[in-house]
């Protein structure tokens, strides 16, 4: 191979220092475009960043610049190289100007708390601000904060099998929790408790003393629940409404105490199917499930039914849109309730009067079935409502049916049969709402005179009556007017 040329050489030599002079002046170039002198910013270079960070203290020259490297000099030898070699004595930082922290301690405290909150958002608290806690004092005192630490999951490590070590891992985490939850759980939030065995009513003592902002609280895998347990953070804890206690070994007066306590605030209750819960819910005498999102699990075939409540007297499935509770969910919930006074269905539009006559209560006494503006594009059922009157008759005191699709004549035969009672036995009916429904003068003005303790009817937007009938109607004076004015009003009679 032939030699190369010196000239050649030469050449490239010149043009690598011409392009390294290129980039030093483009580089310069930007960082005089990016803070200017005299502009009140500077420049600070990180690892993979570069931050445009203002003035904090008087303007001094940019030593953070990249100075050109330089090729290093050969060492020299003799008398002069032993005195150069001598470092000379560094100055004393005088006790005006300190020693530049860096970047990390010229950021905001509030900003950092901010993107600290947005990671523990995205990952929770835990490990995340205990590791950024021993980066420097900076940092430390912002993972203090205690808005950071509004939700927070505690499991002790699990240990193989053995008993001995699992209680060893709680016990020395419970020793960090003593110092953890008074200095960082002031504003705590969410707690969530998973396999704790042994330790569960010291770990929830501290936080009713230290958590009074606590509004959602779950067990998950952990024994030894109590009803002294539940009972203090009931108390102590007046913002929580929400309890998780799936999968948990709870005692059966446990849930019955906390619910006595805590029932008028509370919102939301997990429990698993157990027989400790069906002690808690045999006694059961109201059960209320408001504006549910109903997502049934289907139910295979040859599956037993549950024990049921056997004393409950009023159930509430009410929502203000349209769910999905059926006649299996609510057969399975009532198979075995024949006490039940009250039936409130509103909003159930998959609910038959087939389905309601199979269930076992036989002196229901307020039955509600009306859609409030949820019926337009549902197929309604038009037939079946004398099921329902023929069944409860006798002891129906109020009767909703507004929004339902029943046929004038369906209607007409449901509404019959309050006028058909046999001997001075009047029927119990007090309060009937037909709003929506096409049910017809003549209708109306056989229920009102079978009904002499009717003393609320609701006539609205009923298609089939006269535009001034189509109202409410409260009291007995109120009622008794429009039976006057549907046996006199002459568009009726025709």
């Amino acid at each position: 191979m032939a030699p190369v040329s010196s000239g050649r050489v030469r050449r490239r030599a010149r043009g690598s220092k011409r392009a390294d002079a290129r980039a030093r002046s483009a580089e310069d170039w930007w960082w005089d475009r990016l803070a200017p002198r005299g502009s009140g910013y500077h420049l600070q270079q990180a690892d993979s960043m570069l931050l445009v960070l203002p003035d904090l203290e008087p303007t001094r020259a940019r030593a953070h610049r990249r100075a050109p490297r330089r090729a290093p000099r050969p060492p020299t030898r003799g008398p002069t190289a032993a005195a150069k070699h001598r470092a000379k004595p560094r100055p004393e930082p005088s006790p005006d100007q300190g020693p530049d922290s860096g970047w990390g301690d010229r950021i905001p405290l509030e900003v950092l708390v901010h993107i600290f909150g947005l990671l523990v958002a995205a990952h929770g608290p835990m490990p995340f601000l205990g590791r950024a806690a021993r980066v420097c004092r900076r940092w430390h005192e912002a993972t203090s904060h205690p808005a950071l630490w509004h939700t927070v999951t505690l499991s002790p490590p699990l240990v193989g099998r053995a008993a001995k070590g699992n209680l060893k891992a709680e016990k020395k985490l419970l020793a960090s929790l003593e110092w953890l939850i008074p200095n960082r759980f002031s504003q705590l939030q969410r707690l969530t408790l998973i396999h704790w065995k042994s330790q569960v009513h010291p770990v929830l003592e501290l936080v009713s003393k230290f958590c009074p902002r606590l509004t959602f609280l779950k067990l998950s895998d952990c024994h030894s629940v109590t009803a002294d347990t539940l009972v203090m953070l009931a108390k102590a804890c007046c913002q929580l409404h929400s309890l998780d206690l799936h999968h948990s070994m709870v005692e059966s007066t446990a849930v019955v105490s906390f619910l006595e306590e805590a029932g008028s605030r509370m919102r939301k209750l997990w429990l698993t199917y157990s027989s400790q819960t069906t002690a808690i819910l045999g006694a059961l005498l109201v059960l209320r499930l408001l504006n549910l999102i109903w997502l049934p699990k289907p139910c295979g075939r040859g599956v037993p039914q549950g024990p049921g409540f056997p004393s409950l007297e009023e159930l509430c499935l009410a929502g203000s849109t349209c769910n999905f509770v059926s006649n299996e969910v609510l057969g399975r919930l009532l198979h075995c309730s024949p006490k039940l006074r009250l039936l409130d269905l509103r909003g159930c539009a998959r609910i038959t009067p087939t389905g309601l006559c199979d269930l076992p209560c036989q002196e229901l006494e307020q039955l509600y079935l009306g859609l409030y503006g949820m019926s337009d594009g549902l197929t309604l059922a038009k037939k079946g409502s004398p099921l329902l009157t023929r069944k409860w008759y006798h002891t129906l005191r109020e009767l909703d049916f507004s929004g339902q699709g029943f046929s004038e004549k369906d209607l007409e035969q449901a509404l019959a049969v309050f006028s058909g009672t046999s001997g001075d036995l009047h029927p119990a009916l007090c309060s009937l709402n037909l709003r929506g429904t096409r049910v017809t003068p003549s209708t109306v003005s056989s229920v009102i005179s079978s009904c002499p303790g009717l003393l609320y009817l609701n006539l609205e937007s009923c298609r089939c009556l006269p535009r001034g009938l189509k109202r409410a109607y409260r009291g007995l004076e109120e009622v008794q007017w429009c039976l006057e004015q549907l046996l006199t009003n002459p568009l009726v009679s025709r």
